[in-house]
């Protein structure tokens, strides 16, 4: 999986999304502790930056370290880069010993993860009862009729062919995923629940974002350029219909969470 975001790691944190303060305060509000927090598949660090203004200590693991290199330095964080799946031994070493974690999150990353193998380690590392994991995904962005008319069709037809098996789960809000945990305090499931991200964009930085994502390089790879010149255009006219140059651009994110009881 790593190796899908090597080439456009600069691309990739500079216009993913900053997930909302709503996201975090909700989380936050489930774990009773917040000592420790293990956030896999960290990436660039946007959730790690976000998770240590609430709790004391997070450790940030991602098997990239291209990724790990554009994460911001905090004091109360560790990154680790890590193999796909962490020994006995080095979850100890890097992480926590056993029921010593208070929450483990997975931003945009739990679809590509062998599920029963880390939800052991999970379950392993967890506080017991209460120790909570939140993995959450953001889907594809929406602007305006205009905009989104192109994209729909760009991404559903002309992308499709080059996302791995996977992202089918981010198009399915994550309520396909398995997620064997019960719902934490307060809730009735273990969701998906929505929030929303919004992010400035004007059209060339729209394009980054594109030229982020997996499948982008994946087609490059086989020798197609998905933002050929018609579909710039389309985009482009699209853009400038209505509406200042900058767009609000919003990204649906959906949660699941649950706490691992006591297992």
């Amino acid at each position: 999986m790593a190796k899908l975001f090597v080439n456009q790691a600069k691309q990739y944190a500079g216009t993913r999304p900053t997930y909302p303060p709503e996201l975090f305060h909700f989380i936050a509000s489930k774990t009773p502790a917040h000592d420790l927090v293990w956030d896999v598949g960290t990436g660039s660090g946007q959730a790690a930056q976000s998770l240590s203004c609430f709790y004391k200590n997070v450790v940030g693991t991602d098997t990239s370290l291209q990724q790990l290199q554009m994460a911001p330095k905090l004091p109360n964080v560790r990154y680790h880069q890590t193999p796909p799946i962490l020994s006995q031994d080095k979850l100890e070493q890097i992480v926590s010993t056993q029921s010593g974690v208070d929450l483990v999150t997975i931003a945009q990353a739990l679809h590509w993860f062998d599920h029963p193998k880390f939800y052991e380690q999970v379950k392993w590392v967890l506080k017991k009862p209460h120790g909570t994991i939140a993995a959450w995904c953001y889907t594809v962005p929406e602007v305006n009729d205009s905009v989104d008319a192109v994209f729909k069709p760009f991404y559903s037809i002309e992308s499709n062919p080059f996302w791995e098996p996977e992202r089918k789960h981010v198009d399915d809000r994550y309520s396909s995923i398995e997620f064997p945990f019960e719902p934490v305090e307060g809730t009735d499931r273990t969701g998906p629940f929505e929030f929303v991200a919004e992010k400035l964009m004007n059209l060339e930085e729209y394009f980054t974002y594109i030229r982020s994502w997996s499948a982008y390089q994946t087609a490059k790879e086989k020798g197609v350029e998905l933002l050929k010149d018609e579909v710039i255009e389309s985009f482009k006219l699209a853009w400038n219909k209505d509406g200042p140059e900058q767009k609000v651009v919003r990204f649906p994110i959906f949660l699941r969470i649950g706490k691992v009881g006591n297992f």
